[in-house]
């Protein structure tokens, strides 16, 4: 069961889950791994939140990463939303996840925090003739070559570079974020609150 929080309303003290809270500060989070499910859930939340207004989106993210698929439609949503999205990593954003944080409006990150790019990686046991195979592994070259493009259209770095970073599991600090251009300040807790308080309940 997720946290909750108690605000008072015409009827009294009224308990309600801190999502819905920040819901109504224009602030989402996207946590653990991502998959058909979340992507769902976050790209309802950013349809709504433009349709209410075009006021600054606050998201939080702390993922290890997930399905890519399910990570390009929750791309799509941040790109194309109307209302400027600025996303916060706390504690990490990985593989997918860094993806999503890198093409955000704007992209902070708190001074422990963690970014982590990489291939894209085959889930599971693969079996199947040659042919299927090598299917397989064009599908996956194809995907690199498209999450290469984004990020280097994100971070301004050529194609190039970005294979290169990415030809491991390359872990970058917060400074490290900004020389590459994954991110653009560090901020301290008390700054994701003030950005939080800004949206009245």
């Amino acid at each position: 069961m997720g946290s909750s929080t108690l605000i008072k309303t015409n009827n009294g003290i009224t308990q309600v889950p801190l999502e819905t809270k920040f819901f109504g500060k224009r602030c989402i989070s996207i946590s653990g791994e991502i998959n058909d499910e979340s992507a769902i859930d976050f790209t309802d939340k950013i349809l709504e939140l433009n349709i209410e207004s075009c006021e600054p989106i606050t998201i939080l993210i702390n993922s290890p990463g997930g399905e890519i698929n399910s990570g390009l439609l929750m791309y799509d949503a941040i790109v194309g939303s109307k209302a400027p999205i600025r996303m916060i990593c706390r504690g990490k954003a990985y593989s997918m996840g860094a993806v999503l944080f890198a093409c955000a409006s704007k992209r902070y990150m708190l001074p422990n925090s963690e970014l982590m790019l990489h291939q894209p990686m085959l889930g599971g046991r693969v079996s199947g003739n040659a042919s299927s195979i090598k299917s397989i592994s064009d599908s996956m070259l194809e995907t690199k070559k498209k999450l290469n493009s984004l990020l280097a259209r994100h971070t301004g770095k050529s194609e190039e570079e970005i294979d290169e970073a990415t030809n491991f599991d390359h872990y970058f600090s917060p400074t490290e974020s900004i020389e590459f251009n994954l991110c653009d300040e560090i901020i301290e807790f008390s700054k994701v609150i003030e950005f939080v308080k800004e949206a009245e309940w």
